[in-house]
């Protein structure tokens, strides 16, 4: 996401992210008018968005052309879909401007989409979150042009805001004129840019958080109320309510393990920091956009039927099922 240094012989780090020169301060765009080494660091991310591309890319278009998936639950796994398909052509963008069209006007343009794709993703992740949430408290109501519309405002706020997170280096929020000490440890975002983007992060992750812990608890108070009413077995009850404890348990805790090492990273470091720290934590926050559509797509039994439907070639516009609750999903 990041522009790039010249060789460093010491430190042995090239690519997108700057490194350290003899006195510890990072180096200057010169990847603009000299071609760089091959990074390898480089060539895991553009591998990495390959595929992160070709996944979202198969759910949106199974979205998009299947009439039955216009249910709020639909809409916000396509945001995320779509946000992280962005990410995928995000890093491939960047690494062939980078390597083969250097220019810091491309390069600035490309950061840019990359910090709104992976805004977007975030939040959308906190969106659906919250429409879980509301599917399980307000069940009896769920279904209602309400749902609908919260939907669509949750769509703009997050693409609204990751948009604007996104125009702010482009706009001219960078330190490629600045002293090194105004740069991050993702130039050329600078310092107080990358502080905001981690502190929403852990505002996002909280909520997410807290929501789930809600969750939980709705859920054991559902699963004990049905073994009650009929009169299921204690230890059913157990096993109802620790595979739905286990899901939400996967589904945070990948989020989590993905993203807090780089966000607690962009707090803690700065500017005289190795590039390898940055590409170390960076890759698995890069590995959540090709988790998500595992978790949140491929698991879908209405999408799983769509997706076999087409690789047998028997392919319906509209397939004779009902859009499940996000609760069940």
């Amino acid at each position: 996401m990041m522009e790039k240094g010249p060789p460093n012989s010491s430190e042995g780090q090239q690519g997108w992210f700057s490194a350290r020169n003899g006195s510890g301060s990072s180096l200057d765009l010169e990847s603009v008018v000299r071609p760089l080494d091959l990074n390898p660091w480089d060539v895991v991310l553009c591998v990495s968005g390959t595929i992160i591309s070709c996944e979202n890319a198969v759910v949106v278009v199974v979205i998009f052309y299947t009439p039955a998936f216009r249910a709020p639950m639909f809409l916000l796994i396509s945001s995320l879909a779509t946000a992280d398909l962005l990410a995928g052509l995000g890093l491939i963008l960047h690494f062939a401007f980078v390597y083969f069209v250097p220019s810091e006007a491309v390069s600035l343009l490309t950061v840019g989409l990359l910090v709104t794709s992976f805004t977007a993703s975030v939040c959308s992740l906190l969106a659906i979150t919250i429409d879980r949430y509301l599917s399980l408290y307000n069940a009896l109501t769920y279904y209602s042009e309400r749902t609908v519309t919260r939907t669509y405002i949750m769509l703009i706020l997050t693409w609204g805001a990751s948009i604007c997170y996104g125009l702010l280096p482009v706009m001219g929020w960078n330190c490629l004129k600045e002293p090194p000490s105004a740069c991050s440890v993702v130039r050329p975002l600078t310092k107080n840019h990358l502080i905001i983007l981690s502190a929403s992060f852990f505002a996002v992750f909280a909520a997410m958080l807290q929501l789930y812990v809600q969750i939980c608890r709705v859920v054991c108070r559902h699963a004990h109320q049905i073994a009650v009413q009929r009169h299921f077995l204690a230890s059913s009850h157990y096993v109802t309510t620790r595979k739905g404890i286990a899901t939400l348990a996967v589904i945070l805790g990948t989020f989590a393990s993905c993203w807090l090492p780089f966000a607690v990273y962009c707090l803690l470091g700065d500017y005289t920091y190795p590039a390898l720290y940055t590409y170390a934590t960076l890759l698995p926050a890069t590995y959540n956009s090709m988790i998500n559509p595992v978790i949140y797509a491929f698991r879908n039994q209405e999408i799983q039927k769509v997706l076999w439907a087409v690789c047998c070639g028997c392919f319906s516009s509209t397939p004779p099922f009902r859009s499940r609750s996000p609760s069940d999903v």
